[in-house]
């Protein structure tokens, strides 16, 4: 009986461990080389304004046996919008629009992750601009996974997703017509693996 009372409680923190060891984690690589966060929105309705934050950080868990365990983290520095253009990117920090004197990170913290198949996904979170939490869905692509040449290991993904400016009292919708009203964001991340966890 004390010999099955030993092995039990061992047989229990085995498991656990064995769990545990199946999450990986992961941290954005953001040296400027192999992540981006874009944006595109229409002008007026006759062409494209496009642009890019510089700076942000994140990580994400990714297990491949149980994507509940799936979570993502990211943290944008709405001060580095970057349109290739000084007084436009002035005015898109304004209070108009992203308001990065009043709030100047734009937050993300995912709540559920969907397989769909194909290496695609279904992420949902929550994301926090101009001090206004919505949920949102962005679609993901898991673009490839393996060892690096320094002796690493590295995860990558795509993800879009489509942001309504009124739902975040961005002014620049109503100003700009109808064709202003929607944000586009393509995500880029690939992460290196940690050895530690987080």
């Amino acid at each position: 009986m004390r010999k099955t009372m030993l092995v039990f409680p061992l047989l229990v923190s085995s498991l656990a461990a064995s769990v545990q060891a199946a999450v990986e984690h992961y941290v954005i690589d953001t040296r400027g080389m192999h992540a981006f966060i874009t944006f595109r929105i229409k002008h007026l309705g006759y062409s494209w304004l496009e642009g890019r934050f510089n700076r942000f950080s994140g990580r994400f868990d990714y297990d491949p046996k149980n994507p509940a365990n799936n979570k993502v983290e990211v943290e944008i520095d709405l001060s580095s919008l970057d349109t290739n253009h000084a007084e436009r990117d002035k005015h898109l920090r304004s209070a108009r629009f992203f308001d990065v004197n009043r709030y100047p990170k734009a937050t993300f913290v995912s709540t559920a992750w969907e397989t769909l198949g194909d290496d695609r996904a279904r992420l949902k979170g929550r994301l926090t601009l101009r001090g206004i939490t919505r949920e949102i869905t962005i679609d993901v692509h898991q673009l490839g996974a393996g060892k690096d040449p320094w002796g690493g290991y590295r995860r990558g993904f795509e993800g879009t997703t489509t942001l309504n400016l009124s739902d975040y009292k961005m002014k620049e919708g109503a100003i700009l017509g109808p064709a202003a009203e929607k944000i586009r964001i393509w995500l880029s991340i690939e992460g290196v693996r940690t050895k530690e966890g987080r």
